[in-house]
């Protein structure tokens, strides 16, 4: 496993990264490409329970608990996204003859 400053650089290099990459998305496809990566999500928390799962002591197991808990609630908010998303493209009867057929 990579520690120390090494891994401070690549963490803050991949959040400088994320930052510029999402920052020039414009803002209708913001929604989509968001909710189109839930798979990344399901990823990470995978990745957050492998790591919690190899934890030698309590502080380490409280950030992988924490992360674990972090990327559920990612994984959680991109579906909600998504069905939010998709609900605004629903046929909405504008009218009550519209609504009986």
């Amino acid at each position: 496993m990579i520690e120390g400053l090494p891994a401070l650089y690549i963490f803050m290099l991949s959040a400088f990264t994320g930052y510029e990459v999402i920052s020039r998305v414009p803002v209708i496809l913001h929604t989509p490409l968001m909710s189109g990566s839930n798979f990344v999500h399901g990823i990470v928390l995978v990745g957050a329970m492998i790591v919690m799962g190899g934890a030698e002591g309590p502080l380490q197991l409280t950030i992988g608990f924490i992360a674990v808990a972090m990327a559920a609630g990612n994984a959680v908010g991109g579906y909600v996204a998504t069905v939010r998303m998709l609900e605004m493209f629903q046929h909405k009867p504008k009218n009550k003859d519209e609504a009986q057929s």
